[in-house]
This record gives structure tokens, sequence and C-alpha cells, in this order.
């Protein structure tokens, strides 16, 4: 038995206004409102509602035979809610099928995971929740932004309780690997991973309209035919794309609507099911594990995170905003906490790309900016006002709650060594009444003279005389009323029986 799952992402930035220098101190509102709501608008009614219709279609008329999965950031959300509410309704009605699963991501669709552990975890949260209020849901799938993963994101997603992750089948880490087949974690185990297609996917988002291609037209029989091929031990094609295929970057007259409403019939022809990404990580064991030491992504021909984190000015801009997430967190200014979401979407950084041939071909295409300069300056012009802010606002804006957890925390400390201290002294006083008498004779250290008594009776009548040789060692004669200077050995053993009986 084979299946398919199919996987839509749905993210948009927020644009940036083309910022100037004077604007700084004067103007702290970053956003193109004009330019955001047209974007999405179009998007939205080209795309996204008609895609939502087909699914509907699809869904009433094959059941529980067609399902899919969806991954949309919290940011598209606030921007879907506030320009196109009519969206939200639609994908209300598609999550009350029992077809559509929503997958885990990062709230901002950030670089969070790669420089700020503390802050992908509140954005994982934020984003979950987000759904769950929207669509009723709690994810359990995670999938990162742009598909970024290695061992350590693994063993972040699996400690947060994730039973899945999809990530792209990069041919770097698979080598003679299939990504048919779903596969654990080196670095977590219990952590299934689920890996994407990259040829079967893109033949729907990029060459589908292509008249220069070989396999054009493509049509659905066709399409299934190539799965139901594969090996028969290879058990699942995951099938991940941006949810605008449908309508933006496929016309929909180049028929993309019609092939995707005619695939459950030929895959039901085949035996072939649709699964959530839930499904498929309960019924489908493990092959073996993978383990990817660097970050990789689904973007560019390196599968690498140079997309994002390739050049200088990235590296830059970057390290500049995540170098004040923590006073971001303390801060209780709703209008920061937005702006601190906003200009962490990966897409910012994505425009200062300066690669060339086909990568810096595609950067180019989706860029607002005229060059990657133009996009860094923007954005550093930005950024700069933005920590301005923050710095101006964090002295008088830490939460109390999150003071007094820390001033807690100091006063335990404190506790904590009173008590270890207590515990020290204790442990000596045991030590010194373990010399009176409760070493065997084998044991008993011997006195230097053979007519003094034994050393183990001289500590009963003078308790705190152990203290005394460290201040006047000069005074007393008598070797065997205490552990003598001369004769280290003496006190040794005692304090060895000491701890053997404790």
């Amino acid at each position: 038995m084979k299946a398919i799952c199919f996987y839509f992402q749905i993210h948009q930035p927020f644009r940036l206004k083309t910022y100037r220098f004077f604007d700084i101190g004067n103007d702290h509102y970053y956003y193109d409102d004009f330019a955001n709501d047209d974007i999405i608008t179009r998007i939205a009614h080209r795309s996204y509602l008609p895609a939502n219709e087909m699914l509907k279609e699809m869904i009433a008329q094959y059941g529980k035979k067609f399902k899919v999965g969806f991954s949309i950031s919290g940011t598209a959300l606030e921007q879907l809610e506030q320009y196109v509410p009519e969206f939200i309704d639609s994908m209300k009605e598609l999550a009350a099928t029992g077809c559509v699963e929503f997958l885990s991501e990062t709230y901002a669709h950030s670089l969070a995971s790669l420089q700020d552990v503390e802050e992908f975890v509140a954005q994982v949260k934020a984003h979950d929740e987000k759904i769950f209020q929207l669509f009723g849901q709690r994810p359990k799938v995670f999938r990162n932004t742009e598909l970024i993963y290695n061992d350590d994101i693994s063993a972040m997603i699996h400690s947060m309780g994730f039973k899945g992750a999809i990530t792209d089948g990069a041919k770097h880490i698979l080598g003679w690997k299939s990504p048919n087949y779903v596969y654990t974690s080196a670095a977590a185990p219990k952590l299934k991973l689920l890996l994407k297609n990259s040829k079967l996917s893109d033949d729907i988002t990029f060459r589908f309209s292509n008249s220069e291609w070989v396999n054009y037209p493509l049509t659905a029989d066709t399409y299934i035919d190539w799965i139901a091929s594969l090996p028969q031990e290879e058990q699942i094609v995951n099938l991940f794309m941006n949810y605008d295929t449908f309508g933006e970057l496929q016309p929909r007259e180049s028929g993309i609507f019609e092939f995707m409403k005619a695939l459950p019939r030929f895959a039901a022809e085949h035996d072939i099911q649709f699964l959530t990404p839930s499904e498929v990580i309960s019924k489908l064991k493990p092959v073996g594990e993978l383990s990817v030491l660097h970050p990789i992504s689904w973007t560019d021909e390196a599968r690498d995170t140079s997309a994002w984190l390739g050049n200088t000015l990235q590296n830059e801009a970057v390290e500049k905003l995540y170098s004040i997430g923590e006073r971001v967190r303390l801060c209780q200014d709703k209008r920061i906490k937005q702006d601190w979401n906003y200009l962490q979407a990966s897409d910012h950084f994505f425009y200062m790309c300066t690669k060339h041939s086909s990568d810096g071909s595609v950067h180019s295409h989706y860029s607002p900016y005229d060059s990657p300069y133009a996009a860094f300056t923007n954005y550093m012009n930005v950024l700069s006002d933005f920590m301005t802010r923050v710095e101006a606002q964090y002295p008088s804006e830490i939460d109390n709650e999150e003071l007094n957890a820390l001033l807690l925390t100091i006063r335990n400390q404190e506790n904590e060594i009173e008590e270890l201290n207590r515990e020290v002294e204790m442990m000596r006083n045991n030590i010194v009444k373990d010399t009176t008498g409760d070493f065997a004779p084998e044991e008993t250290p011997v006195a230097p003279e053979p007519k003094q008594e034994p050393v183990k009776k001289a500590p009963a009548k003078k308790p705190a005389a152990k203290k005394a040789p460290a201040k006047k060692p000069a005074d007393k004669k008598p070797a065997a009323k205490k552990a003598p200077a001369d004769k280290p050995a003496a006190k040794k053993p005692a304090a060895k029986k000491a701890a053997k009986k404790k």
C-alpha cells in the first residue's frame, strides 16, 4: 500500500515601507498597508479562496478518502483576518470536515530555531494557540520555517512533545536512500521524520504549465502512474508546496484545478491512499534514522540556509535583530512585541541574498527591492529605530512577575547555600563524635607515647579541641589528646571512618 500526503504552505510577510534616514525617530509605523492589503487580497481571490472551494468539492465527492495538511504562519493568519476574513471562514469549514490537519510552526515564519531557542519555543506555542483559537485543533506534527532542520532542532521539537516533523529530502543527506519512507532522528530516536519528495512536488509547483517541459502537459493519470510505479516497498510520497501554486504560480487557465480534482479517482484505481501527517506518523513504521549535522532547508539548489544567512549583510541583520530578543520578551508594550514578530519574518533576509544564476533569479523575482543592498539598507533603518524604542522601553517595562521570580530564585539559592552550610557543620560534628570510641581496636590510631590515654577518648572532654591546633599548635604538648601537627595520618582514618558510617 502506498500513500500520498499533501502539505500546503501559506505565508505572507508584512511588507515594509521604503524607509529614509530622516524618518528615524519620527515615524514608528514600519509597514506599507496599501501593499500588504493589495498583495494578500489579490492572492486570496486568485488562489486561496478558489483552492479552498476545490478542496471542499473533493472532500464532498471522496469523503475521508481525500485528506490534506496545512501550514499557515501566525503572521499570515493576522493579515488574512484583517484583509480577507472570508478566507478564515472558509478554512473553518474545511477544518470541520475532519479531512484537514494543521501543522505547527513558528508564529512569525522566523529563523529563531537557528538563533534564539527561547524565542523559538515561545513562537511555536503562540502559533499553536492561534491555530486552536481559530480552528479548534492542537497541532501534533511540526514543520519549521522553510523546512529548516538539523539534529539540534529535532531535539528541541521532541522536547516540546511533537511526535513527528517534516523536512526536505535533501540528496546530500539521503545519499542513495529514498525520501519515500518514514525515518527517525538520530538525535531524538522517538521523533519520526517525513521527507518532502522534491521532484514530484516541483512537477506541480513549477513545471506544470511549462510548455517546454518534456512531460508537458501533465495529466492526473500520468502523475499517479509515476507514484504507482515506485518500488513497492516505498511507503509514502510527501508533496509539500506553496498554496498559491493553485491559481497564482499555476494560473487557472493551465488546468491545475482540474488536475487536482482528478487525482483521487486515479489514486483509488492503484490502491493509493491520501493520509494526514498524523496518520502517516501513526500508521507507518520508520526504516532507519537520519543524522543531519548542519541545517538543511527546501530552498535553492544547495538545500541549506544560505538563502537567509549566506552573506555578511544577512548575518549582520540577523545578529542585530536577535541581540535584543531577551529585552523584547521582558517588555509589555504590545506594539513592540507585534513589531518584533513582523521583523523576524525570514523573507526580509531572503531579499538580501546576493546569489547569482538560477538561485539569484528566484530571489530577485520575489523581492520588492531593486537590489539586495537596498533591502539591507531599508531593513537596517527600520531595525535601528526599533532597537532605539526597545532600549528606551526596557528599564521601565520589566515585568513585575519576571522580577519577582528572579528575586525568588536568588532567595532560594541563598537558602540552599545556608542549608548546605548547616549540613557541612553537622558532618563536622559527626566526625568529632565518631572519634570518641566508635572505631574498631585494629583501626584505632596509635598514639605516639604508649603510656598516654588512647586518642579516641581525648575529644570526649573537649569537642572543640579539634580547631585549636590551627591557632596555637606549639602550646599543646601532649600529641595524644588532639590530632598532632606532625602526624596528619592520625586524623585521616577518623574522617574516613565517619564517612563510611554516614
